[in-house]
């Protein structure tokens, strides 16, 4: 089964894909950001980060797309912003017919690290350690996104 995590975001949209079977150690297939920096228009950001996410079904097929759930901020701005990147990855999946699940991030820390309130960084050294990465994973949205695929896996009871 191929989870495909997304950590929706207006300047970098992480992502991040495993392989989950039971009796089998999670796989790492792909990882990676969506880069929004160089899209003046936010429009256009929407357009690259629904157009980028529909690349990513088509090259790994995935089972499931799990996000980051919606959060309560100070800032009203920031929040609309993030609330419609997350929108174009969950119309992208719906488009190609892939379920979509979704967990808040202390849920999704707390699965990982064992701690809700782990910081990015610890969050991304036992994402590491589970995928039994050699390598820094880069950006921390990347290590976001596979954490909440991680999490999903283990709902599913196949970590």
């Amino acid at each position: 089964m191929v989870i495909l995590g997304i950590d929706p975001g207006s300047t970098i949209t992480g992502y991040g894909a495993i392989e989950a079977a039971k009796e089998r150690p999670l796989s790492c297939l792909d990882y990676g950001g969506i880069h929004l920096a160089t899209v003046a228009d936010f429009h256009g950001k929407i357009k690259r980060i629904y157009d980028e996410i529909g690349g990513l079904i088509s090259k790994h097929r995935p089972d499931f797309i799990v996000l980051e759930d919606i959060f309560y901020s100070q800032n009203a701005q920031a929040a609309l912003k993030l609330g419609q990147a997350r929108g174009a990855s969950i119309l992208a999946a719906l488009n190609n017919q892939v379920p979509v699940a979704a967990y808040s991030a202390r849920e999704v820390k707390q699965a990982i690290t064992g701690h809700g309130a782990a910081s990015k960084e610890q969050v991304r050294r036992m994402v590491e350690a589970i995928l039994r990465l050699e390598i820094r994973i880069s950006p921390l949205d990347a290590s976001d996104a596979l954490a909440i695929a991680i999490c999903h896996a283990g709902r599913l009871k196949l970590a």
